[in-house]
């Protein structure tokens, strides 16, 4: 069962006929002329603000009165204020405020308040402000069980995701996914918009790869909201069994396919900004190698380097220590050698120039790629490509056909086009 829920449900049709046209509807502010010469100028009218799900509270709190609610959230969770003065909301705050039954929460990767390293496993809780349990999904139990469903109505779903096939959250809304359809219990999704939405790009996951940071067939990035792609995970029937889950979807307001969107809060711990979320698809294959991709520095997945990697053809350097987010560097206290990308323009494709870089110039070509290589590439091709000298051209050849058949997979599961 699938649902896309608006303010009025009546008017869905009408959102699926005329999107478009409404997303470009104007707030009006600067719809005055100005006058140079003999001739009239319309100043450009401001684009309608982009609003994430969270914001619409009318949409949704509806279907959570008189429930039991469990929400899976964190630091991302929020609800914006338009005055910067004031402190954003965070969704289960508002909840509770506005009587809503919220009974637990269930926390990903980095845990309820984004402070976990990547990897680390999050044990259950109690969140201090309100007192409700916190249940990890990202240590002994990925998969929410049936025990901890079982006093529960629906399940509401708000994270902020990159749009990348090895960024967790899309993997946690899976399970979560099958979880809720195997105990026949609703789930809401509040939709965000994805700051990388505009690239779809890089080789395919192959099954024999499947894994927790690559568990459908889709690549590495794949061009849809978190919102979109749990309606693609329902649709091509990807959970368990194909069982479907009940599935309802709020989109985010005056969004379509053109819109750029820099995130207010950072997703993850090793993501500050809008530059290491938009190199983070090419320089997180560093992680399957020697080479470190800026964990312990300020400037993580913005640089990349390691101490055996040559000086007289990498003037850059750095040296990770222990910081926030990265308790245990790679190459801790170690001078690397690498590259400054903090000022590359943005990205509009998934990039292997820097990889093959690294290890066509790295001395021991044999200790290059470590064992999660293959899991991050999401095949065993990419490797072997890498190492026998093919051309970045000839690499993205490989991909095109695979491209061209997800890209229709897609486009079936798409809210916001222009």
């Amino acid at each position: 069962m699938l649902k896309i829920r608006f303010k009025n449900t009546y008017f869905i049709l009408v959102f699926l006929s005329f999107h478009g046209l409404i997303s470009c509807q104007s707030n009006n502010i600067n719809n005055s002329e100005v006058k140079t010469g003999e001739k009239a100028i319309q100043k450009p009218e401001k684009e309608p603000l982009i609003k994430p799900a969270a914001q619409q509270t009318a949409d949704y709190i509806a279907l959570l009165k008189n429930k039991k609610v469990a929400v899976v959230a964190n630091q991302t969770s929020v609800i914006f204020k338009s005055d910067l003065n004031l402190k954003n909301t965070h969704l289960v705050d508002s909840l509770i405020a506005l009587n809503i039954q919220v009974v637990k929460v269930f926390a990903p990767e980095h845990g309820f308040r984004g402070k976990a390293d990547a990897g680390e496993h999050i044990s259950d809780q109690k969140d201090k402000k309100t007192g409700l349990p916190i249940f990890s999904l990202y240590g002994k139990n990925k998969k929410p069980s049936k025990q901890l469903l079982n006093n529960i109505d629906v399940v509401l779903f708000d994270i902020q995701d990159v749009g990348v096939r090895f960024y967790t959250y899309i993997s946690t809304l899976h399970y979560v996914m099958e979880a809720c359809a195997e105990n026949g219990i609703p789930v809401i999704v509040l939709d965000r918009p994805n700051p990388n939405r505009h690239i779809v790009d890089g080789p395919m996951l192959e099954p024999g790869l499947r894994s927790f940071v690559g568990m459908h067939p889709v690549p590495t990035i794949y061009g849809l909201t978190i919102g979109e792609y749990a309606l693609m995970i329902n649709g091509e029937k990807w959970l368990n069994k194909g069982i479907q889950c009940n599935l309802t979807v709020i989109p985010v307001k005056n969004y379509k396919d053109a819109s750029m969107y820099n995130l207010p809060i950072k997703p993850s711990p090793n993501l500050p900004n809008a530059q290491s979320i938009n190199l983070y698809p090419s320089l997180c294959l560093f992680e399957g190698t020697v080479i470190s991709c800026g964990r312990g520095t300020e400037q993580q997945f913005q640089i990349y380097g390691g101490p055996d990697l040559p000086k007289a053809s990498f003037s850059f350097s750095f040296t990770p220590q222990a910081n926030f987010g990265s308790k245990h560097p790679k190459h801790k206290s170690k001078i690397c050698y690498g590259e400054d990308l903090s000022q590359h323009p943005t990205m509009t494709k998934f990039d292997l120039t820097w990889i093959k870089k690294a290890y066509d110039n790295s001395p021991d070509k044999s200790l290059f790629f470590n064992s999660f290589f293959d899991k991050l590439a999401g095949n065993l091709r990419l490797k072997k490509q890498l190492t026998q000298g093919m051309s970045i051209k000839e690499i993205e050849a490989t991909w095109k056909e695979d491209l061209a058949i997800f890209n229709k997979t897609r486009n079936k599961y798409t809210l916001y086009t222009k």
